[in-house]
């Protein structure tokens, strides 16, 4: 077993214009003061990161490591939600994500999933010269305008989306290969990989690729009301990142998952702080541990209430708290003895 590595935090939450959080340099001290010991960078935000540069030059990203080093973090992983999310984007929703895209994209859906895609393609190669092995992304969506079978779908309808997913995702997929690193979907409402049964479809369509991971964040499953305790048991290979977050599900007489198209504040499902929701963070730990995880604990901070710097403050202690120092022996081995096959023969009366 292994002990987690942690606690990390996303950054794309904490990024502004206002110091400490506008330079790379700023915003790793603000955070290796408060006691974080990785960062994950959003690639998007060039007020902290230079996606291109790092794709190109190792200098670069060795300047980005040093920074990050001064101030005693590592970096974790980059990721690509935004861009992500515009490989694959159905025309209802053009306009509201053109703002993912840079303005001379905007309107020209297109132009915009070419230039995701590259994104996606220059990840790949500056993840190999940061010496990362993972990756953060989106996967998109082609059908969760018709998420809910009401109109009766077409038949074939969900077919051929994922086969229109799979297909625009496998030549990404390859060139992570090529960089050795594993590319993880965030299972995200509002992506078509929402859940265990469409992340599956997909691994059909793209052969079970290798790299074709997943980000898991229990905050969107319970949400959903899925069993995010069992989805670890069934698909912990699979999962390479991990995004510690916190949620509540309340349900009322006037609404359920779907929210009624209330506010934050005034839904059922919530996201919260670390320890204010109702996610049982010792059980995923846990499970975690048993399997052998590999990657880190990363704060992604979202809550509804409490304050963001106050979030990552909190959210230190609570990641130190529940990572769990493996043991190195069995807890019964006092009361061992010594062993050879003669002896066992002999216990078992043979």
């Amino acid at each position: 077993m292994k002990t987690m590595k942690g606690p990390a935090l996303f950054l794309a939450q904490f990024c502004s214009d206002e110091a400490p959080f506008n330079t790379l340099e700023n915003i790793a001290e603000w955070a290796g003061g408060l006691g974080f010991k990785g960062v994950q960078i959003p690639s998007w935000d060039k007020r902290i990161f230079d996606l291109e540069r790092a794709a190109e030059s190792q200098e670069y990203c060795q300047e980005v490591k040093d920074t990050l080093s001064r101030h005693g973090l590592e970096l974790t992983e980059l990721t690509t939600h935004l861009q992500g999310q515009l490989v694959a984007v159905h025309p209802v929703y053009d306009e509201m994500f053109d703002g993912f895209a840079p303005p001379e994209y905007h309107g020209k859906p297109d132009e915009r999933q070419k230039w995701a895609v590259n994104q996606l393609m220059l990840a790949a190669k500056a993840s190999k010269n940061l010496g990362l092995t993972a990756h953060a992304t989106f996967s998109g969506a082609l059908l969760w305008p018709f998420m809910y079978p009401w109109p009766q779908r077409p038949a074939g309808l969900v077919d051929a989306g994922f086969a229109e997913l799979g297909k625009r995702w496998r030549p990404i997929l390859d060139a992570f290969d090529e960089a050795g690193v594993d590319l993880c979907y965030e299972i995200h409402p509002g992506e078509d990989l929402h859940d265990g049964a469409t992340f599956e479809r997909f691994l059909k369509e793209v052969d079970y690729h290798p790299r074709a991971n997943m980000l898991y964040d229990p905050s969107h499953l319970i949400l959903q009301q899925l069993d995010y305790l069992g989805f670890i048991d069934r698909y912990h290979d699979r999962i390479k990142l991990f995004h510690v977050k916190d949620a509540e599900f309340n349900p009322t007489a006037q609404q359920g998952v779907y929210g009624g198209y209330e506010g934050w504040v005034e839904r059922a499902g919530r996201f919260r702080s670390l320890g204010d929701g109702q996610i049982d963070f010792k059980q995923i730990f846990s499970k975690f541990t048993a399997y052998d995880f590999e990657g880190w604990a990363v704060i992604e901070w979202e809550c509804c209430l409490k304050h963001p710097e106050a979030g990552a403050e909190e959210g230190v202690k609570f990641v130190n708290d529940h990572i769990i120092r493996v043991t190195e022996k069995a807890f019964d081995d006092f009361a061992g003895g010594e062993a050879d096959e003669a002896s066992n023969r002999r216990i078992l009366g043979l």
